[in-house]
């Protein structure tokens, strides 16, 4: 099955990356699951995740690269123009948790190692620790502990 089909598939979950641009040129990308036939809790689009500031400008060659194979080009990032694309179940998932589990972070060195650990998941991985992050009471800790996980300790 190719990207195309996968984003387009009318019995699987259905997601949307979206491209934020506001007036100050601070962009931010968003992925969003739409409501689908596999997904009848959903009465409007839902957040999944987001990301902007240091860790997107650290991320940004390596997202170039997902995305270009995914045949998705950002272009110019003109202000006030938002851009949308469908997206494939598996990416979906990789990036909805890539952008959960590295919004907060600064340390450039744990963004990194943070990074390497999501893109090496498994499908079925990176959507346990997303469900656990989006489904939970306390989806911080659930972070928290996948972070502390995914980077060595100091030292090391």
């Amino acid at each position: 099955m190719t990207p195309e089909t996968r984003a387009n598939n009318p019995y699987g979950p259905s997601y949307e990356l979206r491209l934020i641009v506001p007036k100050n040129r601070d962009w931010r990308l968003e992925i969003w699951q739409l409501p689908s036939p596999a997904t009848p809790r959903l009465r409007g689009p839902e957040q999944v995740a987001a990301i902007k500031g240091i860790p997107l400008r650290m991320l940004e060659p390596r997202l170039m690269k997902r995305l270009s194979r995914a045949r998705i080009n950002l272009g110019a990032l003109q202000p006030e123009k938002n851009r949308r694309w469908r997206l494939d179940e598996e990416l979906a998932l990789n990036l909805g948790l890539l952008f959960r589990v590295l919004a907060p972070m600064k340390n450039l060195d744990r963004i990194r190692e943070v990074a390497d650990g999501v893109e090496g998941m498994s499908r079925e991985e990176a959507s346990y620790w997303l469900g656990m992050a989006m489904h939970r009471k306390n989806p911080r800790r659930v972070l928290a502990a996948l972070r502390t996980m995914l980077t060595s300790p100091p030292g090391y």
